[in-house]
């Protein structure tokens, strides 16, 4: 059976909350056994990535450039596709579950992707659109409630 892929999504410039958050999701995602899934670039992908790095999980970037070098350091594979914020689909097609964390407008539209493709959301301090998001307040609730509840 193939691992479960795992998407944290969230906002390039966050506050410091939002990055502590994002690093212990990804932590808890590998630990899981999971893969994580991000744009392989700063902010709250930067902090997810380390964090599964750290628990010594398998991090996927889908870089919105044309460059390898443009990935953040803790992405063992980048995906180079060139595609800018159109990257964002790719995102939502390839993961089983997502985690929003904070994120401005590129946030909204991996949110409305996933949703628009029956990918399941789960949110911590981001967009209220009102939709299917399982709100989560931490990271442990939200690493809980992919895992028993949305996965299963």
């Amino acid at each position: 059976m193939a691992k479960k892929i795992i998407a944290v999504i969230g906002g390039s410039e966050p506050d410091e909350k939002s990055l502590k958050i994002a690093e212990e999701v990804g932590s808890l995602i590998a630990q899981k056994g999971a893969v994580l899934i991000t744009g392989g670039m700063g902010g709250v992908m930067n902090a997810a990535s380390r964090g599964a790095k750290n628990a010594n999980g398998l991090v996927i970037g889908i870089l919105p450039t044309d460059n390898k070098a443009h990935a953040n350091p803790y992405i063992d594979i980048p995906i180079v596709t060139g595609m800018s914020e159109a990257r964002n689909i790719i995102i939502a097609r390839t993961c089983d579950c997502a985690v929003a964390i904070n994120g401005k407008y590129g946030t909204l539209s991996e949110i409305a992707y996933c949703l628009m493709f029956n990918v399941p959301v789960v949110g911590i301090n981001t967009w209220d659109i009102g939709a299917p998001i399982k709100k989560a307040s931490s990271a442990a609730q939200a690493v809980k409630i992919i895992f028993e509840e949305l996965l299963t």
